[in-house]
């Protein structure tokens, strides 16, 4: 007979890179009362998660909220914008590049796939210059968009964006840029006005602590004026009526109104901590769990420290050793998570988020956990990596601090 009970003593710790943990404080918000989504207090909801969620893609324009996954919102920025058969250039960076490109094919469009060849092209960032250097050669401005991950979860890669949009600008081309960033929204630096995107794409359940259920559409003026020439097929995603009607805090369709209570307390945490003190802890924690990676003789997946992720950390076995069974072994004996490599490394490596609610004691249990599931496992680990981290952490002080008063 299946039992069902997994529930141990103790939190299960759950350092996948997203679903990440929901604080205490999000889950009561989402425990109030459901109200009516066509009433005046539903309204006043609206116009403020409306306007916060804008601060955290730092834009003046418009932002979409769907009740959807980000892939519901991976749909919408390609079918608000493109017509059939239109030419889109994307970039493979890891899994989801590579997903969000079968979605192109499966809505009709014909998606051109650059990259670095092998795996060389999961370990490391966009390469604006090839874009740059592609757009020249389309002399007739028979590609319509470039669509790029900003943050790609299956590799803890942070492409440069400001970089890619100097590219497309360098080369004259009138292009949309369209970027995913469901993974770096609130732990990285994004800045969809300075960097000219036109349409972004992010999630709830990463930075913004969220279970999963909203998705977002932050969109360009260009990228509305685009919306009324595109052909292929919407409806659920049009956001033509969406933007008009929020524009009094509704919806033209029933929304997810306990989850937008708990994004108006994400928003409230994150804005009350302060975007720029967010990005630091983020920094600050990746660092400390490279340097305990480091510490045990194993590689870290990105091959370019210019682009490390703050978000996650993707840790690579040793030849011969199976990533599943280690996280297998970790999971059983201290009841943690960690990520599974996808696509091309799946069983090569896991990966260690270190994103949202997470806080110097919660990273060094992980790495505790890492540490002795890596042994247990039979990973070869040349020292603890704990000291390593814990001595960095000591060493640089939070942005933010508790404060008692007398």
């Amino acid at each position: 007979m299946l039992k069902l009970d997994f529930h141990p003593a103790g939190r299960h710790f759950l350092q996948i890179p997203g679903p990440s943990p929901v604080p205490d404080r999000i889950l009561r918000a989402m425990s109030y009362p459901t109200i009516d989504h066509r009433g005046p207090e539903f309204g006043a909801l609206g116009l403020k998660v409306l306007e916060g969620i804008k601060k955290i893609f730092k834009t003046q324009q418009p932002v979409v909220i769907y009740p959807a996954s980000g892939t519901g919102a991976w749909e919408a920025a390609l079918s608000n914008t493109l017509s059939p058969g239109d030419h889109v250039l994307m970039f493979e960076t890891g899994h989801f590049a590579t997903l969000w490109k079968k979605m192109a094919e499966s809505l009709g469009l014909k998606p051109e796939f650059l990259g670095l060849p092998g795996i060389e092209g999961w370990r490391r960032g966009v390469q604006p210059q090839m874009i740059e250097a592609r757009l020249r050669e389309d002399t007739q401005h028979a590609i319509k968009a470039v669509c790029v991950v900003h943050n790609e979860t299956s590799t803890g890669v942070t492409s440069d964006i400001a970089a890619v949009r100097r590219a497309i600008d360098a080369a004259g081309h009138p292009a949309l840029l369209l970027v995913d960033t469901i993974s770096g929204l609130a732990c990285a630096d994004y800045r969809h006005d300075d960097w000219g995107v036109d349409v972004t794409v992010s999630g709830s359940q990463k930075g913004l602590m969220l279970p999963p259920g909203i998705s977002f559409n932050a969109v360009s003026p260009k990228a509305i004026a685009a919306g009324k020439q595109a052909k292929l097929p919407r409806s659920f995603w049009d956001w033509t009526d969406i933007i008009e009607m929020n524009k009094s805090g509704y919806w033209p369709y029933t929304p997810n109104t306990n989850l937008l209570y708990g994004l108006s307390e994400a928003l409230d945490m994150i804005l009350g901590e302060g975007l720029d003190n967010v990005f630091a802890r983020h920094e600050r924690l990746a660092e400390a769990t490279r340097r305990a990676v480091r510490a045990w003789g194993l590689e870290i997946q990105c091959a370019d420290p210019a682009v490390y992720s703050p978000v996650l950390t993707g840790v690579m076995m040793p030849e011969g050793i199976d990533a599943d069974a280690v996280r297998k072994t970790i999971y059983e004996r201290f009841d943690m998570s960690l990520g599974t490599g996808l696509g091309k490394m799946k069983g090569r490596m896991f990966r260690i988020g270190h994103l949202g609610d997470c806080n110097d004691l919660t990273l060094l249990a992980t790495l505790a956990g890492c540490e002795m599931g890596l042994k247990l496992a039979g990973v070869p680990v040349a020292a603890s990596g704990l000291p390593a981290a814990m001595e960095w952490l000591a060493s640089q002080p939070q942005t933010t601090s508790l404060k008692v008063a007398a």
